[in-house]
């Protein structure tokens, strides 16, 4: 699935399933609570963090497509081409950092 076919989706998704998108800030505060959710599962996974009974069964990959979906949920409803987005963004990071990491004593 391209970007573009995944924003399509979620909003077909919306409008069949979801009656309508959540308001901007109500998807922002949902975005930051399932960003936690994927902080604390790799915090268990692969940090110091134990795992307690409710983390259990979690999985990253569902965790992360929470964190996708409602990002196309937030660049869907403000107009945002995700596709041209992404392409735009990875210019400038290759402008900026095209030697940066090359240069940096720490990942060698």
């Amino acid at each position: 699935m391209t970007i573009e076919e995944a924003q399509q989706t979620v909003d077909n998704w919306i409008k069949t399933n979801g009656v309508r998108y959540f308001s901007e800030l109500t998807n922002m505060a949902i975005l930051t609570e399932e960003v936690g959710e994927v902080a604390r599962l790799i915090s268990r996974q692969y940090g110091e963090q134990s795992f307690k009974e409710s983390d259990k069964g979690k999985d990253l990959g569902d965790e992360l497509a929470d964190v996708l979906f409602v990002v196309i949920c937030l660049a869907n409803q403000t107009g945002i081409n995700l596709t041209e987005a992404v392409a735009r963004n990875l210019a400038k990071k290759t402008q900026r950092d095209s030697q940066r990491h090359k240069n940096n004593e720490k990942l060698k």
